[in-house]
């Protein structure tokens, strides 16, 4: 059995659940609405504010099926009622972050800013010049966008310059020696 597949996904309050025909799962709660299409052959049940995914077999597809379709399940009622953030630091002599409307302007040592519009849903925030936060109740979408966001100008090895995810660790390279 799978260990995650097993786990009962517990629906709080303010969240509704909905499973259509075609196994299109609607999830609505007080950030938003968010749906998904699981596959046919696994089993939804809702029983007293539990929602709990079922496999039809143990063939190695059902298996993956079935892990998967309840971490869909479960992050979309996370997004719903908490959301989802990612923090980018930029890093480097003159990179800098701002807002122009709902715009993220980025200046990291290109000849032109490069401007990045927020998809529907996705929110952006500049508390300081050199932290972009991300905003959303979808975490694909919120971790695609942070992902594009970064390949922009990725951190570089020899200075660290770039722009890296909050937690990340850039390693550091030794630069030539000198005579």
């Amino acid at each position: 059995m799978s260990r995650i597949g097993k786990l009962p996904i517990n629906i709080p309050d303010g969240v509704t659940i909905t499973v259509g025909d075609d196994n299109t799962v609607n999830v609505k709660g007080p950030k938003g609405e968010l749906s998904e299409k699981i596959s046919h052959e696994m089993q939804l049940s809702i029983d007293d504010g539990v929602l709990s995914v079922k496999r039809p077999t143990d063939q190695k597809e059902h298996r993956a099926l079935h892990g998967l379709s309840r971490t869909l399940i479960n992050n979309m009622v996370l997004g719903v009622t908490a959301g989802y953030q990612k923090n980018l630091d930029i890093v480097g002599v003159g990179y800098r972050a701002q807002l122009q409307g709902l715009k993220l302007v980025l200046n990291v040592g290109y000849s032109h800013p490069v401007e990045f519009d927020p998809p529907k849903g996705i929110s952006f925030e500049v508390p300081t010049p050199n932290r972009v936060s991300i905003k959303g109740i979808d975490k694909q979408l919120v971790g695609q966008l942070a992902a594009d966001i970064r390949k922009v100008r990725p951190p570089e090895p020899y200075k660290g310059k770039g722009i890296k995810y909050e937690n990340e660790t850039v390693r550091r390279k030794e630069g030539k020696t000198g005579k």
